[in-house]
């Protein structure tokens, strides 16, 4: 079946469907199904204030809400929809396999309900990893816009894909971002084209297993049709594409920070090049954009670049939109931001590098560095990441929970790098951790907040800890006006 036919009919009148979970995708899921006939049972762990108005809109409608109790398999249950961040050992899920009940997530969901409003199903370009897949979505979407195609950034970037595929605008195509929990549920999903950025260990409480986490990311390559994109520097991304089940005629594309051989895009003296979707590819080059189109021109972000290239022009993007593209893309806050510049020192706000893959890039995007973390290391190790930044470090400022497994790292591989240990986790740390980087810093360098770990220990989420850093950064800059 080609990627871009309907996947199925299912006759949803009277069917009895359980949706794990109240949310963002689980109440569009339980309106959608109700409404085209389904009965439709909610069954949620939490059994709050929030929960329990939230359950009383979808009772008015006739839907029925058990809170408290997302364990046990409603009887007569045909099929489950889950939340994607719901584990796969939940005994909700067992109890589902053991009666041969299928479960869906609410891309799955979304994926069979394309079309179902009798308009033409828009194709699915999709982008997964480890780091970098909002961004690279966001550039994607901001390159198709260009070439005129109406399009929209969906998935697990915080727009749901159910809303986007059963709403009243009609796409050309959609660029969707797709995290491995919602690829773990996923199991029919056929996109047009798709992306995996990078792999590294994440989330490995919820997979089990690098293997398995690995594996989930590969779903998104299954029945690709026309170009399954990997990242020539991290083999197994590449690897993913050998074990994909693809369609006749589906390329691997790669994508480099160095000069491109063939099917392949990269980067030839500062300029942005695409020796894929040419049509002589042994031979000959297509430029793109320039270096400097990207923002910010960091090196993962140039990455991230080429990886949305290379799916716009899998689609028949024109090279002049992925330049327009790039140009009018804007990133996201808290993503290497740069917050201000104060006696020649440049502070950057990268809150969201929340682990150490992300941590690894932002830090080699600057040559001489104060770099502040810590906080929730979720299993982490630091002394890879340590080693490889080392000669970068002009000082480090640790906060949070788990600093002291960046200090033990620190102490091993750059012991001579001057670390300021704040033994503090309230959300005032911040400012101080601000004060005592900038007395690091010395004209030319960069003040750096990237985590590498999880802000919960001390904030909200990682928007409040970057929040914090840029209040703290501006202060300061008033105070030297």
């Amino acid at each position: 079946m080609g990627s871009q036919e309907v996947s199925s009919t299912v006759d949803w009148q009277g069917k009895h469907v359980t949706v794990a979970g109240l949310g963002v995708s689980g109440i569009p899921a339980a309106r959608a199904l109700h409404q085209r006939g389904a009965l439709v049972t909610v069954v949620n762990d939490g059994d709050d204030e929030r929960a329990r108005a939230q359950a009383a809109e979808l009772e008015a409608l006739g839907i029925t809400v058990r809170l408290g109790d997302g364990a046990s398999l409603p009887p007569s249950t045909e099929l489950v929809v889950t939340a994607p961040g719901w584990q796969p050992d939940k005994p909700l899920f067992l109890a589902a396999a053991e009666a041969g009940v299928p479960v869906w997530g609410d891309v799955e969901l979304a994926w069979r309900l394309r079309g179902d409003n009798g308009r033409k199903a828009a194709p699915w370009l999709a982008v997964t990893g480890t780091n970098g897949k909002t961004t690279t979505v966001r550039m994607l979407a901001s390159i198709l816009e260009a070439a005129g195609l109406r399009t929209a950034a969906v998935g697990n970037i915080g727009v749901s894909l159910l809303d986007a595929v059963l709403g009243e605008t009609e796409y050309d195509v959609l660029a969707v971002e797709l995290s491995s929990y919602q690829l773990h549920w996923a199991p029919s999903l056929r996109a047009h084209s798709a992306a995996v950025l990078n792999l590294a260990a994440d989330h490995l409480d919820w997979h089990g297993s690098m293997a398995a986490y690995a594996a989930d990311k590969g779903r998104v390559y299954e029945g690709n049709t026309v170009a399954c994109v990997y990242n020539a520097a991290d083999p197994a991304t590449e690897d993913l594409v050998r074990e994909a089940d693809v369609e006749e005629g589906c390329r691997a594309i790669g994508f480099t920070l160095g000069a491109p051989g063939p099917s392949q895009l990269g980067v030839v003296d500062g300029i942005l090049v695409d020796r894929a979707f040419v049509a002589n590819r042994q031979k000959q080059a297509q430029e793109l954009a320039e270096v400097t189109d990207v923002n910010p021109p960091a090196p993962h972000n140039i990455a991230n670049a080429l990886a949305a290239a290379a799916l716009a022009r899998a689609f028949g993007v024109e090279p002049a939109a992925v330049r327009d593209g790039l140009r009018a893309f804007r990133p996201d806050a808290h993503r290497i931001e740069h917050v201000a510049d104060i006696d020649e020192v440049r502070y950057v706000d990268d809150s969201k590098a929340t682990n150490t893959h992300a941590t690894e890039a932002s830090l080699a995007a600057y040559d001489s560095i104060v770099w502040i973390a810590g906080g929730l290391a979720k299993g982490a190790t630091f002394d890879e990441l340590v080693t490889g930044a080392a000669k970068r470090l002009r000082g480090v400022v640790l906060i949070g929970a788990d600093r002291a497994l960046i200090r033990e790292a620190l102490t091993r591989h750059a012991p001579e790098v001057p670390v300021v240990d704040l033994d503090r986790t309230d959300t005032g740390a911040m400012s101080e951790a601000v004060a005592r980087a900038a007395e690091l810093a010395r004209p030319g360098d960069t003040v750096l907040l990237a985590p590498a770990c999880a802000s919960m220990d001390m904030f909200t989420n990682y928007n409040k800890r970057g929040e914090a850093f840029a209040d703290a950064v501006r202060a300061r800059a008033d105070e030297s006006a």
